[in-house]
């Protein structure tokens, strides 16, 4: 797979930048490097959940002409929207004429006071009131028309947030993943594997902290997991004890089951339920989430002519790493983008010229809220 798997896109080779040779450096560069990103004039904006609880987001707006759609960034697991791999793709958004709505999710980064407990990666009681803000905020944006188109990105776990929220209510024009798990259970397996110890201790220290940080605190019973010697110390062990429990499911399986979105966009191609667009992009040799699922996607596309769905999958890039050699674009002060940020910029063009044509996508009828609800529950 020195091309990526599906063609579709004709997307360029990726080929990997030295020093950032290899998985692990692909991962890690945005963390071990720090870049002086573009000065960050975006707005803040309060996200009303209801009750006490809200999530805070940043708005970032072209400033030399009115937005062609709004996109939604979520960062990954233990992440917040002042990261710098976030930070650098909405940058590089904005730059091409795209407002960009980044959105801290339960318990992350700024936010942390605004709302009790933490996010999961099935969190649509939260995602899905945001969105139809967002959706609102894209109505008054569009200066007199209906609406801008409305996307979402997410980076690695934002993107499975993203997807078990559009399946359950679409109200995203399209939807592009990067390096995100669709099967939990295997994504956990890997993630625990003694290999990724040092990933393990770095994401679990991060997940604790958030937890102990909950305005409204924890629990005793709870406190005893997160910290001392009898802390958790996998991550399954950390969503069995506090993610599960806090979000309703009755097992960790429970919970894992339910926030794969692998076996729905399974059974909505075998039923020819359209979906608006989805953009799955991956590495083969992604440490923390294994390339089985978006392979077998892949094939299943293929298998049922399903025009919704493009799936890249490369040789190399790490895990939401893809810093490339060939053929990369640079923002204000030269600090590069991604391959992974040119192509869903490029992906995003391609669905916002089909809007603008007035095509359809999709392999059957469309889905409607009550459809994408019942392949949830499939």
């Amino acid at each position: 797979m020195s091309e990526p798997h599906q063609t579709q896109l004709e997307p360029s080779p990726f080929h990997q930048r030295l020093p950032w040779w290899g998985a692990d450096l692909q991962t890690l560069r945005d963390t071990i490097r720090s870049e002086r990103l573009p000065e960050d004039l975006s707005s803040a904006l309060t996200i009303d959940l209801g009750g006490a609880d809200a999530l805070l987001a940043r708005l970032s707006l072209p400033q030399q002409e009115a937005p062609r759609a709004l996109v939604v960034l979520i960062p990954g697991l233990g992440g917040c929207v002042d990261g710098p791999g976030i930070r650098r793709l909405a940058a590089y958004l904005v730059a091409a004429g795209l407002a960009v709505l980044r959105l801290n999710m339960r318990g992350a980064g700024a936010g942390r006071p605004l709302a009790s407990g933490t996010y999961a990666a099935l969190c649509n009681r939260d995602l899905l009131p945001a969105l139809q803000q967002a959706r609102q905020l894209a109505i008054q944006l569009a200066a007199g028309n209906r609406s801008l188109p409305l996307f979402g990105v997410g980076l690695s776990l934002g993107g499975t947030m993203l997807l078990n929220a559009q399946l359950e209510q679409p109200l995203l024009d399209g939807v592009a993943c990067i390096s995100s798990p669709l099967d939990l259970v295997e994504c956990a397996d890997q993630f625990d594997r003694p290999r990724n110890r040092l990933y393990r201790r770095w994401v679990l220290r991060r997940l604790r902290q958030l937890t102990l940080e909950d305005p409204h605190g924890v629990s005793p019973a709870e406190r005893a997991l997160l910290r001392g010697p009898k802390r958790v110390r996998s991550l399954q062990a950390f969503d069995a004890a506090i993610t599960a429990p806090r979000w309703g499911h009755a097992s960790l399986a429970a919970y894992y089951t339910a926030a794969s979105p692998l076996q729905p966009l399974r059974a909505a191609m075998e039923t020819r339920h359209a979906l608006p667009p989805i953009l799955l992009l991956h590495s083969a040799d992604d440490p923390w989430v294994p390339v089985a699922a978006h392979l077998e996607l892949a094939r299943q596309a293929q298998r049922w002519r399903c025009s919704w769905l493009d799936t890249v999958i490369t040789a190399r890039g790490g895990h939401n790493g893809f810093h490339s050699r060939d053929h990369i674009e640079r923002l204000e002060g030269g600090i590069t983008v991604s391959w992974a940020d040119q192509q869903t910029m490029a992906w995003l063009k391609g669905r916002l010229n089909e809007q603008f044509k007035g095509s359809r996508f999709g392999c059957g009828r469309p889905a409607s809220s009550a459809d994408a609800h019942d392949l949830r529950r499939t």
